[in-house]
């Protein structure tokens, strides 16, 4: 090699023989990389490096003229005759070359982190994917608020509205899995646009369309999107940050899950009630407030979107997959924009070249020339889904089998008290509400009203074999009206809406029925003798005074709110408690506080334990996302977080299922089952191994 060349093609060519924590050819000295420069060329070396280019840099005089620079001919024939080299060697062998490149490179990449050092970038990109982070949160809470108002709206019946609350989770488990293993495929960057684009696409449709069974679909597909969100970030994040600050700054990204719950309580709280903010077209088409609040939970979505735009691919992922000047390149961004931020502009980024794993080549291209357009996609595509299924199968394989195992289940544990539980709170409150409710419910017997108009609301009453004849029922409203063994004899109901109300085994001689909502399920054995029911009501009927109680939306914003202080806890104690710890401790303190959950017999006190459970809960689930990022290598972190989040979603449903099919008739069930499950989540989270002190793999 011509000496003239010598120190560039070296250095391009080296492989970088891994010597403890050094690298030859770039031994650290105050924290940067030299190119092997001697200490009195290090002012030279830095003003070339400023300006851009050096002496060797000077542009080749054939370059113009299309002829091939001597460096770039050796090059490709060195490259060349490698890639024959490997074609003859055993596929083991070139798997061990490539993961001892990969530890090799997950020290370097850790010196040059630091070297970029924590700044503006990290915090810029800390909103942003918080934005996503967000949104994720607000998806969760969105059905649950809408409930009340769309089951009017659309006329749902109880089966419509428990599969309308699961089927969220059932897409965001969904898509956890698909997009955490194309993350690792195609990039984060990529997946997570995508992922948010079907979320705000869904999200938005979901607002306008009228049938619940489209509804059901947008609201799936918008999960199956946001669904990707969690594996994504977390991966994304991680790749930017050091040994030293991951676990703190990846525990503070956590927060924006809980900002999204304040946002989406918030805004149900100022919109939803609002029965006038929408509009209507003909009979068919009505937009009420409550679809108006879904399409302001779409706007965190839609700002991360945007942002991203602007926001690098991982270098990290980059790097994996063998684009080392593009990471480059992003990597001095990093360094530039912090160092400025710093007012350090003249400091240089030292490092000339960096460590890429041999790349094992599987993928099979086809070229424009061969096959059609259709081929070559359908190739791409199962090559592709290939890849994936090998990545999350590689999660079970003897090197990492265990830890999934033991992250599955504690997981697992988490989300099937966590979530059901959740739940469980709300709809017990909402029962001590209804029997608080029935204990004012009045009773009438044997009344006889004559030649008596009705036109003001009766609620929560029971009438027993009451007479009523030639009584008119005009524009007025039933709210849980109760009609036994009762006789109505030449009487007028018009304009009627009615909720929660019946007539049973009551007898209706010469009477009509003009423009009501008394349909023919609100008669319960009744006779009907010259009874004419002319133009009904169509559609369902809000009633926002009663369904979309307050209280409903205090709970939620006061559970989202309480989990601030274990955030800021754990923030706080990552690194210095370690992430075992804070997973085991502060799952076994909340199966201690799920006991305290047989004292709450009354709305105060429900309130006063859901928050009191979800800040001491919270710790566990930043630990677990910390963990789980730290536990894996780079080409397999977004697809095991993908499978455990997945598993979660899981765990979500079943507790959902599972704790409120026991409301109103006993809490040792749901009290009991959440506090084993976080006992045993608990104690096998012991027998993880501790991250916080390894590089990224």
């Amino acid at each position: 090699m011509d000496d003239r060349y010598g120190n560039k093609v070296n250095q391009a060519s080296d492989d970088y023989r891994y010597q403890g924590t050094n690298y030859e050819g770039y031994p650290p000295q105050g924290g940067h990389y030299h190119g092997g420069e001697e200490p009195g060329q290090e002012e030279d070396a830095q003003s070339d490096a400023t300006e851009g280019h050096d002496e060797d840099d000077e542009v080749y005089e054939g370059e113009y003229q299309g002829i091939p620079h001597p460096d770039d001919v050796k090059a490709k024939q060195k490259k060349k005759a490698a890639g024959m080299a490997d074609e003859f060697r055993d596929h083991a062998d070139l798997v061990a070359e490539r993961m001892e490149d990969e530890e090799q490179l997950a020290h370097q990449y850790e010196t040059i982190i630091e070297e970029c050092s924590h700044g503006r970038f990290q915090w810029i990109l800390f909103i942003v994917l918080g934005l996503a982070l967000m949104a994720d949160g607000v998806e969760v809470f969105v059905v649950g608020f809408v409930l009340p108002s769309a089951e009017k709206d659309m006329c749902l019946s109880s089966s419509n509205k428990g599969m309308l609350g699961l089927i969220v989770y059932l897409g965001m488990m969904l898509g956890a899995v698909l997009w955490g293993g194309l993350a690792d495929k195609l990039g984060r960057k990529h997946c997570l646009i995508i992922s948010l684009s079907i979320n705000a696409a869904f999200a938005f449709l979901s607002s306008f369309v009228q049938g619940y069974g489209f509804f059901l679909f947008c609201r799936l597909i918008s999960g199956f999107g946001i669904g990707g969100t969690l594996p994504i970030v977390f991966a994304y994040f991680s790749e930017f940050l050091s040994r030293e600050k991951r676990g703190e700054h990846l525990s503070w990204l956590c927060m924006f899950w809980m900002i999204g719950g304040l946002y989406a309580s918030v805004m149900a709280w100022s919109i939803i009630p609002h029965y006038g903010w929408g509009f209507s077209m003909g009979t068919n088409y009505h937009f009420h407030s409550w679809r108006v609040f879904v399409i302001v939970c779409s706007l965190p979505c839609i700002a991360s979107l945007v942002a991203l735009k602007f926001m690098p691919e991982s270098p990290r992922f980059l790097l994996e997959i063998g684009k080392h000047d593009e990471a480059w390149m992003i990597l001095k961004q990093i360094h530039d924009t912090n160092m400025r931020a710093k007012g350090e502009p003249e400091r240089v980024f030292t490092v000339a070249n960096i460590k890429t794993p041999k790349q094992i080549d599987e993928f099979i291209e086809i070229q424009s020339s061969t096959g059609t357009w259709y081929q070559r996609s359908l190739v791409r595509f199962t090559t592709t889904f290939k890849q994936v299924l090998d990545n999350l199968l590689y999660c079970l394989t003897a090197q990492y089998r265990m830890n999934t195992l033991f992250l599955a289940i504690v997981w697992f544990t988490m989300a099937l008290s966590y979530y059901g539980l959740i739940v469980w709170f709300p709809d017990m409150i909402r029962y001590y509400q209804e029997e608080a409710y029935k204990s004012r419910e009045k009773n009438f017997h044997n009344e006889e009203v004559k030649h008596f108009t009705f036109n003001f609301t009766l609620e929560n009453q029971v009438h027993k074999n009451g007479t009523y004849f030639n009584d008119k029922f005009i524009k007025m409203k039933f709210k849980d009206v109760t009609f036994e063994d009762s006789l109505f004899e030449e009487c007028y109901f018009e304009d009627v809406t009615s909720s929660e109300t019946f007539f049973k085994e009551c007898t209706f001689i010469s009477t009509i029925f003009y423009n009501t909502d008394l349909y023919e399920h609100k008669f319960i054995d009744c006779k009907f003798v010259n009874t004419t029911f002319l133009t009904q009501k169509e559609g369902c009927h809000l009633d926002f005074e009663q369904d979309n109680d307050f209280l409903i939306y205090l709970v939620s914003f006061l559970g989202s709110l309480s989990v601030l202080p274990g955030n800021i806890i754990s923030a706080l104690l990552m690194d210095k408690v370690g992430r075992i710890k804070m997973i085991g401790g502060s799952m076994l303190i909340s199966a201690v506080c799920c006991f305290f959950l047989f004292f709450g017999n009354s709305e105060s006190a429900m309130i006063g334990w859901q928050c009191l459970f979800c800040s001491t809960s919270i710790a566990a689930w930043n630990a677990l996302d910390v963990i789980t990022v730290e536990l894996y290598p780079t080409h397999k972190r977004a697809t095991a977080f993908g499978i455990l989040n997945g598993l979660c979603k899981v765990g979500a449903i079943l507790g959902n299922s599972i704790f409120a099919s026991f409301v109103g008739i006993t809490k040792v069930v749901p009290i009991l089952l959440a506090s084993s499950a976080l006992v045993a989540g608990g104690l096998l989270a012991l027998r993880l191994p501790e991250t916080r002190d390894q590089v990224l793999m």
